[in-house]
């Protein structure tokens, strides 16, 4: 499988194109953040499995990924 480069790689961008991306990567951060603190919250009335704990952390790794960040 394989991955198409950012489009920065492929060549000259304008800044409206930069600040369109940038904008995208700052909202995978925010909505990664939010899946971790999700996943790490220490609810005192209930628990937490440790298998939800490791699926927010796949997830926002995804979420990562899938913005070549």
């Amino acid at each position: 499988m394989t991955q198409n480069p950012p489009e920065e790689a492929r060549g000259a961008v304008g800044p409206d194109a930069r600040l369109d991306r940038l904008e995208a990567q700052v909202a995978t951060l925010a909505e990664a953040v939010r899946v971790l603190a999700r996943g790490l919250e220490d609810v005192p009335s209930k628990d937490v499995p440790p298998e939800e704990t490791a699926r927010c952390a796949r997830l926002a790794h995804e979420l990562l990924l899938a913005q070549h960040l």
